[in-house]
């Protein structure tokens, strides 16, 4: 995190300070912890894993769309939960395997409330194991979780937001071998973005290879690549700042 001569990107949420207990799920009381900022769509959540199915509370008010798991305790994947892909399918932060059959939500989507972990699955909820969930909604005019279809070609689609966006995380959902694409408007300070790092990957940055213009409501893809797979994309992403309005660019 500190090696001289080497340059660093931080992406950094704010939730919602010290965390407090929280007792909206089926663990036990003081198993769950929950820094919540409902204003910005964001919370994180520490819970103690029970080893049988459960319910976790999030703390937002409103259902989340992307959650995001890991095992502190022992070696396991990254598995995410994104509504619109299902309660009976995940993701891994960590590889680029295409979306998975899974039983980790026990096939029970997010409530306004809460989230379900299954029993006994090492990567969500085995006993004796603690867990960090990060949980994400979309804020009109800040952030939006969503997916878009790719074209395959040099003109990609318009991918409306409803601002201008800062940072910008894709991973093909069906297309095997689709890493975590991540991009922001601090390394790219005009269009085209196209200096990526990996979710998935410890390798260097790149660049020249995959091509998006950050415009004033939304992102373009500009290029036939692994951004624009002839798939179902999954994308989060985040404005230039917090408000219904932001300036052309």
């Amino acid at each position: 995190v500190n090696k001289a001569s080497h340059t660093y990107a931080s992406w950094n949420w704010k939730a919602g300070g010290t965390a407090v207990a929280n007792n909206n799920g089926s663990l036990p009381d003081g198993d769950v912890m929950v820094s919540a900022n409902p204003t910005a769509g964001f919370s994180i959540v520490s819970y103690a894993g029970s080893g049988t199915t459960a319910t976790v509370g999030h703390g937002l008010g409103v259902a989340p769309e992307l959650i995001i798991i890991k095992n502190r305790t022992s070696t396991a994947e990254w598995p995410i939960y994104e509504e619109s892909i299902g309660n009976a399918k995940r993701l891994e932060l960590n590889s680029t395997a295409a979306e998975q059959a899974t039983n980790n939500w026990d096939s029970t989507s997010t409530t306004a409330s809460v989230f379900t972990v299954y029993g006994g699955e090492t990567r969500v909820n085995i006993s004796s194991n603690d867990y960090i969930a990060y949980c994400f909604h979309s804020i009109e005019g800040y952030s939006k979780v969503g997916v878009y279809e790719g074209n395959a070609n040099a003109d990609g689609p318009f991918v409306y937001t409803g601002f201008q966006p800062a940072f910008v995380i894709i991973k093909g959902v069906d297309q095997a071998g689709s890493s975590w694409f991540l991009m922001d408007n601090k390394r790219d300070e005009y269009n085209v973005v196209d200096k990526e790092l990996f979710a998935d990957s410890n390798s260097a940055e790149g660049s020249g290879s995959r091509f998006v213009d950050f415009n004033s409501n939304g992102f373009k893809l500009r290029a036939n690549d692994a951004l624009n797979y002839a798939s179902t994309m999954l994308y989060y992403a985040v404005s230039e700042s917090p408000f219904k309005t932001s300036n052309a660019r």
